[in-house]
């Protein structure tokens, strides 16, 4: 076992004062306001009701850790917590839509999907997508400071249309051996999503919308989304808009992904291109994402994978899910707690790197009693005393 060693408060700033000031640049990345209607009022003195749904795999570890570095930062949020995991019924689903509608803002883990199951079985997370019509996945890709990767200067929202696409769950044996598979595009969806997407752009001062499609295919459906990007970028001249083949797209990622600014797509493509992104930052335990709708959002990881493997073990890095919990917290305006949890796990993360095993101490979390530690046989595993 590696040797552990401890740091004080005034050792860390001593020691990594320069890597200070680029973390708190990402953390001014990183905490982005996005074009979304009024989150819901505080109620009963000031706090707020989530729904949470731990979902499989590593969800309800991920969620453990979640209510206590709340509990302890004494952030006014009660969570409604609702089970709803890969073998629940149609009924138990519909009760955790009727949750969030209640509440609507919900935390959510993934919830497995077997590929093995019958056709009449659609994917839990497509239902509570689909149901509540959270139609645009928002996901911030960005380097960690001082964070290992392949590439650096990575910077990029990716917008993703939640809804539709191959995600329509309408397939059929037209004869035997003969499966078609219907993908749904319509203009209405393909308007809303391009008018996010440039609205997002134009708020956070970028210069590029990159529609990603396969328009020289489908014609007709990716065509129709291009021809939505396009109309919408005419009401925006300030913006360029770039379409790009998704193969291209896939391909100019893992070679120069710093040339990407905004990017725009349907269902499927956003799928692929968020866990590559997501590889390109570090890895799924880093990258929070959030689903917004015209009345509800959830935030959840930014690669949905439940992680079956490491569940039960305590070495699943928790830092995708508390950060996705910061959005949440910005969402409803709760920005100084957003601002202090994300400082503790950002400042921990900045420190770890640099030491093969480490427990910091207290102090350095802002008074959170939350304890960092990471080994060479393990991703960082926040821990909660």
């Amino acid at each position: 076992m590696p040797q552990t060693k401890t740091l004080s408060f005034d050792s860390f700033r001593k020691t990594y004062k320069n890597n200070v000031h680029n973390q708190l640049a990402f953390l001014k990345g990183l905490s982005f306001c996005v074009y979304h209607i009024d989150p819901p009022a505080a109620l009963y003195g000031g706090r707020y009701t989530v729904t949470m749904i731990p979902g499989d795999g590593v969800g309800p570890e991920l969620m453990m850790h979640v209510k206590s570095v709340f509990k302890y930062a004494s952030v006014p949020v009660d969570f409604e917590e609702v089970l709803v995991n890969s073998t629940s019924s149609e009924e138990e689903v519909h009760n955790a839509i009727m949750a969030i509608r209640r509440n609507r803002v919900a935390l959510k883990g993934n919830i497995e999907t077997d590929h093995n199951l019958p056709p009449s079985y659609k994917s839990r997370n497509s239902m509570l997508r689909t149901t509540l019509d959270l139609y645009a996945n928002v996901i911030h890709f960005k380097n960690l400071p001082n964070m290992q990767t392949r590439h650096k200067n990575i910077d990029i929202l990716v917008v993703r249309e939640n809804t539709e696409g191959e995600y329509s769950n309408l397939e059929h044996e037209s004869t035997k051996g003969v499966i078609e598979s219907l993908k749904i595009i319509t203009k209405a969806s393909s308007m809303r999503i391009a008018e996010y997407a440039f609205q997002l752009a134009q708020k956070m001062g970028r210069k590029k919308v990159t529609a990603v499609h396969k328009a020289n295919i489908m014609k007709l459906g990716d065509g129709l989304f291009l021809q939505c990007c396009r109309e919408v970028s005419s009401r925006y001249p300030q913006l360029i808009l770039e379409g790009m083949i998704v193969d291209n797209a896939t391909m100019q990622l893992v070679s120069q992904p710093q040339q990407f600014d905004v990017m725009v797509m349907p269902n499927l493509y956003g799928n692929v291109i968020n866990n590559i992104c997501t590889g390109l930052v570090g890895g799924p335990g880093l990258v929070p994402g959030a689903n917004y709708g015209r009345l509800y959002a959830i935030f959840e990881t930014a690669s949905r994978h439940t992680a079956k493997n490491l569940a039960h073990k305590n070495i699943t890095n928790p830092t995708a899910m508390l950060l996705a919990s910061c959005i949440m917290l910005d969402y409803l305006k709760l920005h100084s707690h957003a601002t202090r949890i994300r400082t503790a796990v950002l400042e921990s993360i900045v420190l770890c790197i640099f030491v093969d095993s480490i427990i910091i101490h207290p102090l350095l979390l802002n008074s959170l009693k939350i304890m960092f530690s990471v080994s060479e046989a393990s991703s960082p595993v926040l821990v909660i005393y």
